[in-house]
């Protein structure tokens, strides 16, 4: 799916303040440092669209950018604020996970997130109780693997193994994976082509 026009709506510090059109939303989601800006920046192919920062916990509201793409209905490109910040106090995590989760439980017209995760890593407590807290939740998501050019064929078909060995003791059917670079582009194709799979269902449900 190519993309015709992007821009930056808004940030919102709550529910409250997020845009009233009733478009689908597509909300990008990951611990600090994961890539997420850099992501965002690759899939809609503009460098400065979302702000970059060597510090981690830099997004700290819920940012809104309109998309529209040829074929398409416009839609909500949402980067969220990440978890697992280090250097908050513990009443600035509880706010910023209080407003993440309730976007992702109230927010009728969330369509999909994406869930980011560093693909060097291995299997994480914290993404991993993430993952589960989006299924007992039945938040549907899928899973990006970033920063794959840093890796080997092989270290990265192991460290994908490993989270779905991780995942299998808490799922049934496990959540799609898609791996990514923002150097390289790689898994742009997949991650657009999955939202315009949902878009599609969308349309059709009416």
């Amino acid at each position: 799916m190519k993309i015709d026009k992007i821009e930056f709506v808004c940030s919102s510090p709550s529910l409250n303040f997020c845009p009233k059109e009733d478009i689908p939303e597509f909300a990008f989601i990951g611990r600090s440092n994961v890539g997420k800006s850099s992501l965002i920046n690759m899939l809609a192919g503009q460098k400065g669209l979302a702000k970059v920062s060597g510090t981690p916990g830099k997004t700290r509201l819920l940012n809104h950018f309109r998309v529209v793409s040829p074929g398409t209905s416009s839609w909500f490109l949402v980067d969220l604020p990440g978890y697992g910040f280090a250097k908050l106090s513990k009443t600035q995590k509880e706010k910023f996970e209080g407003l993440i989760q309730l976007y992702l439980q109230k927010r009728e017209n969330l369509a999909l997130t994406f869930l980011l995760i560093d693909s060097r890593l291995e299997p994480q407590k914290i993404d991993i109780e993430f993952m589960n807290w989006l299924g007992d939740n039945e938040v549907g998501f899928v899973i990006l693997f970033t920063k794959t050019d840093k890796l080997s064929k092989t270290q990265l078909q192991s460290n994908l193994l490993a989270y779905q060995k991780a995942l299998s003791t808490h799922w049934d059917e496990l959540p799609k994976i898609l791996p990514t670079s923002s150097e390289t582009r790689f898994g742009r194709d997949e991650v657009m082509e999955t939202i315009e799979e949902a878009l599609r269902q969308i349309a059709a449900a009416g």
